[in-house]
């Protein structure tokens, strides 16, 4: 009998494919779900259950999530990452790393096929096929939702038929949970206008009491919050997010480009990961130079849209990686943020690398590090090629 390895989540897609795919094509389904961030430990259990339920061989629960920021989120925290100048890359980058993870899991068991639940309309379908082509080249990839056109309707006539019991009941809010961010799909984010109202949101508003916390970095890496410090960043991207996300904060919408063509809207809320970006920013304006500065933003875009893009096995991205971790050496000190029902705002930094000292002058007054005679001739000298420019196609 041929193996496959079928990426389950324990969703109405994946359970279709269990049933298809054992009953109907005849394979030994060998489910996996790759945990990043978004599920609990009674959550999995319940998942297993569900899985050896259906009838799979085995079922495989992989935890990625300190294997993801490791491999992933730190670099979008080196970037200062947010996709169209708003989306912290919640859902795309950790669906790379599931399909990393599950084209592992098929080397191991030398399985004959990969499966994935993925339907004909988004980016996901792009992501895992890409990554299992380059991976796991000449292993079948089979996608029965996509393959077979199914409607929601006759995936739930399908299974009742097999004799599955589970909840059919379509949620009003689509909601994908993960280590940095959660999305949130519904009526209100299919067409170009109309905002998630409040009961949409997963983590409702229970703080409403200004609140001063510090941020510690460690070479661009969160490593403590307050007085608490962490072993490691995952650690302290969850605390922070326990204290930030009953404010509101980091909800959003944003709006893109899908890879196969279409644009979209889906709303979001991160509020550990903005908190962390606009932290990690305001610190390394203090203490990069600007030219540093310039050239991480250019590199840093490039990197956020071929990450979204699926293209994270493209030998580029370590290339700006290595240039990102270089760029993070001084990246250390605190950075003190006001927390506020659904915004916050960053008041200040303290670290030993920082270029903005009192002994080299104050912005706006006296200067000891420089005469004004020396800005007089620097001004002239600085413009010089710019003014002969002029001056020849006056004459000209």
């Amino acid at each position: 009998m041929k193996k496959i390895v079928l990426g389950f989540s324990g969703g109405l897609d994946t359970t279709y494919c269990v049933k298809y795919l054992s009953e109907d094509k005849g394979y030994e389904v060998h489910s996996v779900i790759v945990n990043t961030g978004g599920f609990t430990g009674e959550e999995l259990k319940k998942i297993e259950e569900h899985a050896y339920g259906l009838g799979v061989k085995t079922h495989t629960t992989v935890n990625a999530v300190h294997s993801y920021y490791n491999s992933i989120i730190r670099y979008l925290v080196y970037g200062n990452v947010l996709k169209n100048n708003t989306y912290p890359l919640s859902v795309s980058a950790e669906r790379l790393s599931q399909a990393l993870h599950i084209a592992e899991h098929v080397k191991k068991l030398q399985a004959d096929a990969v499966a994935h639940g993925s339907t004909g309309a988004g980016n996901d379908q792009v992501r895992f096929d890409m990554i299992f082509h380059i991976m796991i080249p000449g292993v079948e990839i089979i996608t029965p939702i996509r393959d077979l056109k199914l409607s929601r309707e006759a995936e739930i006539a399908y299974l009742k038929e097999k004799g599955v019991q589970m909840n059919f009941e379509k949620a009003v809010y689509s909601i994908n949970k993960g280590l940095w961010g959660t999305s949130v799909g519904g009526k209100e984010t299919l067409s170009s206008k109309g905002m998630l109202p409040e009961e949409a949101w997963p983590t409702q508003v229970t703080a409403s009491e200004a609140r001063e916390i510090k941020l510690s970095f460690t070479k661009g890496e969160l490593t403590g919050v307050d007085d608490k410090t962490f072993t490691h960043p995952v650690e302290a991207i969850q605390y922070l997010q326990s204290i930030a996300g009953p404010y509101g904060i980091g909800r959003d919408i944003h709006v893109g480009d899908t890879i196969i063509g279409i644009k979209g809207r889906v709303g979001f809320e991160a509020a550990a990961p903005m908190v962390i970006l606009k932290a990690h920013h305001a610190l390394e304006k203090h203490v990069l130079t600007k030219w540093q500065l310039n050239w991480k933003d250019q590199l840093a875009q490039f990197y956020g849209n071929w990450l979204h893009e699926g293209q994270i096995l493209d030998p580029v991205m370590r290339n700006i990686e290595a240039f990102l971790e270089s760029s993070q050496q001084n990246i250390t000190g605190e950075v003190f943020i006001q927390l506020l029902p659904y915004r916050f705002q960053v008041i200040g930094i303290a670290s030993p690398y920082d270029l903005m000292n009192s002994k080299f002058g104050k912005y706006g007054e006296m200067n000891t590090g420089f005469t004004g005679e020396d800005v007089r001739g620097f001004s002239k000298i600085f413009g010089n090629q710019v003014a002969i420019h002029h001056l020849v196609n006056k004459q000209a």
